[in-house]
């Protein structure tokens, strides 16, 4: 009696193991496809135009500007120099020059190890820089 007891047990026991990998299978695929199924792709175009669009709001506010950049900040890529334009811009309509060196050294920390990409958007954004009175944070001296 003991030796089926036993096997009665082994056997509901590698069943449920079964069963719970089983479930846990079932319950992240959807997920995965979840995750990724929404919506059409927006091209960089898109999204470039998008965050120029959103930055030269003409009544945007400090709150706005910070949160947009902090989104941006917070995807998966430098932003392009036309973005950063336009937020510098927003920068001096609201007479925030603080924010204005912050985005400039958000980007450099987000170059990280690519050493090649901030000194790339500095010449590109140059122009707007010295048209605006902005300095860098090298110029300034309060780089890390």
């Amino acid at each position: 009696v003991s030796a089926n007891m036993f096997r009665a047990v082994v056997r509901l026991s590698a069943s449920g193991a079964r069963s719970l990998t089983r479930s846990r299978t079932s319950i992240s695929a959807p997920l995965a496809s979840r995750c990724y199924s929404h919506g059409k792709v927006e091209t960089d175009e898109e999204f470039d135009s998008r965050w120029v669009t959103y930055f030269s709001k003409p009544d945007i506010d400090a709150w706005e500007l910070r949160k947009g950049m902090n989104t941006l900040i917070g995807y998966d890529l430098v932003p392009e120099p036309k973005i950063l334009d336009s937020a510098l811009k927003a920068c001096r309509r609201l007479d925030d020059l603080a924010s204005a060196i912050r985005i400039l050294e958000a980007v450099k920390e987000k170059a990280g190890p690519h050493k090649d990409i901030y000194p790339y958007l500095i010449q590109e954004l140059q122009p707007t820089l010295t048209e605006l009175g902005i300095s860098t944070p090298e110029e300034l001296g309060i780089d890390r």
